[in-house]
């Protein structure tokens, strides 16, 4: 391995060389791609089932089967290494096979979602020159096939539409017949023509996205197999063991944290074709899974099920979730780990081992050895005391040094001495001799109420463990005395009614939350509003409270 990469894609900041070679050395980042991760693990699992679900069983060997056959074929219809493919469909089967296929034939995957619309694909595709669209096609609220046609008057570059699944049409060719086009030998023999570079991108992720259109992210084969072979040892994933992940497949928490490093260890993958309560139930109870990925939006849509005794939890051996780990522990019986993760790089999760301390309060620390962490005053590149809450700053082996063709944005992103700005507030706790790392919030998730600073993540922190709130978003809304005000959006658990005002601040105040951080204002909500990616909006949410202050205020009609 020569430390470098051979063939330079234009637009793509890659790892220094002398410092990708000290990541080397180390025997942190090797010659391998995720192409021969994965494969190792179908050697050594071919049986073990690598996807299940509802009306799904699929082992190593048959995904492994079907990506090669589907990697032949995209190459056979003029798909050469490198160029891209946007991706925009659901969590299904479909989905695994056609990026496992990507990989093989070094094509690189643009992880867009199936929610995303104009704004979003035509500004990717174009940016990124995609050649190919891969829809889902049996969308019946949507028609997506004729929507990547419409996608190909916006970015020229795309020339090939693929449906993964439906009834075909001739508007595109259909997975399913890409790969009966073609022999697993023959497709073996294609592939063997195709050299894949472990120093290349292999993956364009996305940014959050939370102002203007998301930025791309490359991810690179070696680095992005150590993230994924880190968090399955940090946490110990097992070929035994059974993913539960409701949450976009194609979010890189989601692909380099959960199902990513399954796939790397022979673990079953459960596909989760959609988010509503029954199917949730139903997914949980077919597969029994060891390992459950649950975020607020799912736990709200859970809650009553868990409460009447609905989901056997039995076979558990952990619970991923963002936070609030005593609540949940309680609540589901099985062990809690925290997680705190970008796209850009850095990973942390508390540890089976960490103190009670350690798991309930902070996110962990990084899962690498090499991860480094600063934390600043904001803006600055001057570092606060233990304790003090700023602005994280990151390096390691698997932090990027640059968004994809964004020279202007990268230059305000990274420090002097290449630190990655994360725009988030975090604080370093020393627990037992270890540094650990709580997330505090954005940079900008701050409301100003008289020129006091009530940041949004620490009232959810504490407005979570009343015992009538099933999930809870913070968010500010306009005052004329101070500006803005705080309002808390609640989803009340299951037989409950959520608590008014006054209710809710008898319990901060026995929290010993400072009373200006109270909430003077309660919405009582059935569901957040999301983005498309299925994440908390709390730019909708605001929008929402700010309209319903404004009819309020109107004067009655007539």
């Amino acid at each position: 391995m020569t430390g470098s990469v051979r063939h330079p894609l234009p637009g793509v900041v890659y790892p220094d060389p002398t410092e990708l070679a000290q990541y080397v050395e180390a025997g942190l980042l090797g010659s391998e791609t995720l192409v021969e991760g994965f494969r190792q693990a179908c050697a050594r699992y071919p049986d073990n089932l690598a996807l299940t679900g509802i009306g799904l069983a699929m082992t190593y060997a048959e995904l492994d089967s079907l990506s090669t056959r589907l990697a032949a074929a995209l190459n056979l219809n003029g798909l050469a290494p490198l160029d891209r493919m946007i991706f925009q469909l659901g969590d299904s089967a479909e989905l695994v096979i056609a990026f496992l296929a990507c990989l093989k034939a070094g094509v690189i995957p643009i992880c867009t979602l199936a929610a995303h619309r104009e704004q979003e694909i035509g500004y990717l595709a174009d940016l990124a020159d995609a050649k190919a669209h891969l829809v889902q096609g049996d969308n019946a609220k949507f028609d997506d096939v004729a929507f990547a046609q419409k996608m190909q008057g916006v970015a020229p570059s795309l020339k090939w539409i693929v449906q993964a699944r439906g009834v075909p049409r001739s508007e595109a060719s259909h997975l399913q017949q890409l790969i009966d086009s073609v022999s697993e030998d023959d497709a073996n023999a294609i592939l063997e023509n195709i050299e894949l570079d472990p120093c290349q991108v292999a993956v364009f992720q996305l940014s959050g996205g939370t102002t203007g259109v998301p930025k791309i992210i490359p991810r690179f084969h070696n680095e992005y197999l150590y993230n994924m072979r880190a968090v399955a040892a940090w946490l110990d994933y097992r070929p035994d063991d059974v993913l539960f992940i409701p949450q976009p497949m194609v979010h890189n928490l989601n692909m380099g944290c959960c199902f990513g490093p399954f796939l790397m260890t022979g673990g079953t993958v459960t596909i989760v074709e959609n988010v509503l309560r029954d199917t949730l139930v139903a997914t949980v109870a077919h597969a029994r899974p060891s390992w459950l990925v649950l975020g607020g939006p799912i736990l709200a849509r859970l809650d009553n099920a868990i409460s009447a005794g609905e989901l056997d939890l039995s076979n558990a051996r952990g619970v991923i979730a963002p936070g609030n780990a005593p609540v949940l522990r309680e609540k589901l019986g099985t062990p809690v780990y925290h997680v705190f993760g970008m796209t850009e790089g850095v990973i942390m999760f508390t540890h089976p081992d960490d103190p009670p301390e350690a798991l309930d309060t902070t996110h962990g620390r990084p899962v690498s050895v090499a991860d480094r962490v600063r934390i600043t005053r904001p803006g600055t590149e001057e570092e606060v005391a233990p304790g003090e809450t700023g602005e994280p700053v990151f390096k390691g082996p698997y932090t990027i040094r640059g968004y994809y063709r964004a020279e202007e944005r990268n230059h305000e992103t990274f420090t002097s001495d290449g630190y990655y700005r994360s725009g988030d507030l975090m604080v370093e706790n020393i627990i037992d001799g270890k540094s650990y790392y709580t997330f505090c919030g954005r940079t900008k998730d701050l409301v100003s109420r008289g020129g006091e600073k009530i940041n949004c993540e620490e009232v959810e922190t504490a407005v979570a463990g009343h015992p009538a709130v099933a999930a809870v978003a913070a968010v500010g809304y306009p005052d004329p005395v101070f500006d803005e005000r705080l309002c808390a959006a609640i989803i009340p658990s299951d037989g409950c009614r959520a608590p008014s005002v006054a209710e809710l601040g008898t319990y901060l105040q026995e929290f010993g939350l400072a009373k200006f951080k109270w909430p003077e204002r309660i919405e009582v909500m059935e569901e957040f509003p999301v983005t498309s990616s299925g994440k908390l909006s709390k730019p909708a949410l605001r929008e929402f409270v700010s309209k319903r202050l404004a009819n309020e205020s109107e004067p009655p009609s007539g």
